[in-house]
């Protein structure tokens, strides 16, 4: 896959981007391979991006959907989406960008809807393809299961959905018990582990075995995990850990 061009008016001021560390230029690129190589998304595919941010994921998009695709993305900061909206989307019809006033007690302390009720606002089945980057490690059990079941929602049968997580198996607990991981996520809150018992959501790690089997839970098939280096694993995928599952095609029962 070729790798995406980068338009200098498509790229935000650094004072502008507020998601995540890293070169914004190369991370976009190394999920646009991710979106294509591990969840096989094609240029045809209509895409939803949970949490789009400032447009991390949509620039380099913008180069590989075709005519036929479609892009649609949502988030709690103001500034991204119109950031977004000003640069992408008015040069790419295609791409749209929404505004939810979602809680998040780091990045939206004001919001005024609660994630674990929050309905995504696209149909039934509109996409083939949804990611959420970075999202998921930011939100707490009740609001994880929600999510599942909108992208179950919002996903055609078949659909595939990318999602990354800070995940909590053998190896990453005994890297982390060995001083490898800058990221100790020392605090029980339930089910999940936080790194700061003050604000839960700056960062959540989650038991492997328990996301595999939520994904199940919530309509998904073929769960794949690729494991991310940020626990100190010297070979991985990405710095998160990333999950790609299938949405479940379901046969409806006769009644004969």
């Amino acid at each position: 896959m070729p790798a995406p061009t980068y338009p200098d008016d498509l790229v935000p001021p650094e004072d502008r981007i507020f998601v995540g560390r890293g070169d914004f230029k190369a991370i976009g690129t190394e999920f646009l391979r991710a979106f294509v190589e591990l969840g096989g998304l094609g240029p045809d595919h209509h895409v939803l991006d949970v949490g789009c941010g400032i447009g991390r994921m949509a620039v380099p998009l913008t180069g590989y959907l075709g005519a036929a695709g479609r892009y649609e993305g949502f988030d709690i900061v103001a500034d991204g989406i119109e950031w977004c909206n000003e640069n992408i989307a008015a040069r790419h019809p295609r791409f749209g960008f929404r505004l939810v006033d979602l809680f998040n007690k780091r990045y939206n302390p004001g919001g005024s809807i609660q994630p674990r009720t929050f309905v995504f606002p696209y149909a039934d089945s509109a996409f083939d393809f949804a990611f959420a980057t970075s999202v998921f490690t930011h939100m707490l059990p009740e609001d994880v299961e929600h999510y599942m079941d909108e992208i179950h929602r919002v996903l055609r049968p078949g659909g595939r959905t990318l999602v990354t997580f800070f995940l909590l198996n053998d190896e990453s607990r005994g890297l982390i018990a060995s001083g490898r991981s800058r990221l100790t996520f020392a605090h029980e809150f339930g089910v999940c582990r936080v790194q700061r018992k003050d604000v839960p959501e700056a960062v959540v790690a989650y038991p492997e075995e328990l996301i595999t089997r939520l994904f199940e839970q919530h309509g998904f098939e073929s769960t794949e995990v690729h494991h991310g280096g940020w626990c100190g694993r010297e070979t991985f995928t990405s710095q998160q850990d990333i999950v790609v599952a299938t949405k479940r095609e379901r046969r409806e029962q006769s009644d004969e």
